[in-house]
């Protein structure tokens, strides 16, 4: 009698040690529900922030001088009509002022050819003076007024090339290079030289580089999430804006270049050249059944997920639909808030 209490005892511990091991092995497994939500499926893909077209803007001077002033350096923001440089306008003032004067000497020959004009008529009509006389008071009078139309011309013409030797800046931004300084003579020779560049940060572009076996998927007007190194928690928005026809071939990797234009920034400052990680959603489905990728795998040719009902391990076949980044659609096998297990490739043969 005695030796079937122990062994009936022994039976009841093993069972119980069993029973406690099964517990810790099934606490091992990190399980979340089924749930509803939209799932997304979409493209991958390296990316630059770059400036718009005309975003880039090279101010050069479009006469020859001397700097006299430089009003800005790296990485100032200016605003469209500041002044960013100033040439030395000693002669073209002078120019200037010379002109000024000739249209003042003209304004005075025109005044007293005037009178000789009409006193010549006046004494015409009284049969004192000859028809020639007036006519030739007519003449000058008429070269007169040529003269000073002349002289105001060769004033606006001098102001022109004197307002020239201000360079202003032509568009709003942050200067991003500058190429001169003070004391150097510059050339304006058959281009202008630059002065400093202006980039408006304001209208960047992203280029996403899309492999040649993703490119079909993409369209024109699908949204894009995109994240840089400087903000990785911050994801930005854009949509796709235009598609390049002509690939760029790198190291013989076949590559089609997507715009994509920022419509939302968070707040945060992009800079051009930064490098992006492009997130092109393809498809989106709403308010659909999913599990984490990472639940489902592969058994005897069919996909599975395992549940956990009653502290119980079960295997159930799924029909699984789009896939996105985390989350896949159950089509079929499961239902809401049935609890799957995570790291189901853990699980053998339980």
């Amino acid at each position: 009698m005695k030796r079937k209490i122990q062994i009936i005892t022994y039976l009841l511990l093993a069972g119980f040690l069993i029973s406690c091991n099964n517990k810790e092995k099934i606490e091992e497994y990190q399980t979340t529900p089924v749930k509803k939500r939209t799932i997304s499926s979409s493209v991958i893909a390296t990316g630059i922030v770059k400036p718009q077209t005309g975003a880039e803007v090279k101010v050069g001077s479009r006469i020859s001088g001397i700097v006299k002033e430089l009003n800005v350096n790296v990485g100032d923001i200016v605003k469209k009509g500041d002044l960013l440089a100033k040439l030395e306008e000693t002669e073209l003032r002078a120019e200037y002022n010379q002109s000024l004067a000739n249209l003042e000497n003209a304004k005075t020959v025109l005044k007293y050819a005037k009178i000789e004009m009409e006193r010549q008529q006046k004494l015409l009509e009284k049969n004192f003076t000859s028809q020639q006389n007036f006519d030739n008071a007519v003449r000058e009078y008429e070269l007169a007024l040529t003269g000073k139309k002349q002289a105001e011309a060769n004033l606006d013409y001098a102001k022109v090339q004197l307002d020239y030797t201000n360079i202003i800046a032509p568009t709003s931004g942050v200067v991003a290079s500058i190429s001169t300084q003070e004391g150097e003579t510059v050339a304006a020779m058959f281009a202008a030289p630059t002065f400093v560049t202006i980039i408006d940060l304001n209208r960047l572009e992203v280029r996403a580089y899309v492999d040649e076996t993703d490119i079909g998927k993409i369209n024109k007007g699908q949204k894009v999430e995109f994240t840089v190194d400087t903000y990785s928690d911050v994801k930005f928005e854009g949509i796709v804006q235009a598609i390049y026809p002509k690939a760029e071939i790198i190291d013989n990797v076949v590559n089609y270049v997507s715009i994509i234009e920022i419509t939302n920034k968070h707040g945060k400052l992009l800079r051009p050249e930064m490098t992006t990680t492009v997130d092109i959603i393809t498809e989106s489905i709403e308010n659909v059944l999913t599990v984490p990728n990472k639940a489902i795998s592969r058994s005897e040719g069919s996909n599975v997920v395992y549940t956990m009902e009653n502290e119980n391990i079960v295997k159930k076949i799924v029909e699984t639909g789009a896939q996105g980044r985390l989350y896949t659609q159950i089509v079929s096998g499961l239902k809401e808030n049935e609890r799957v297990i995570l790291n189901s490739l853990n699980i053998i043969n339980y």
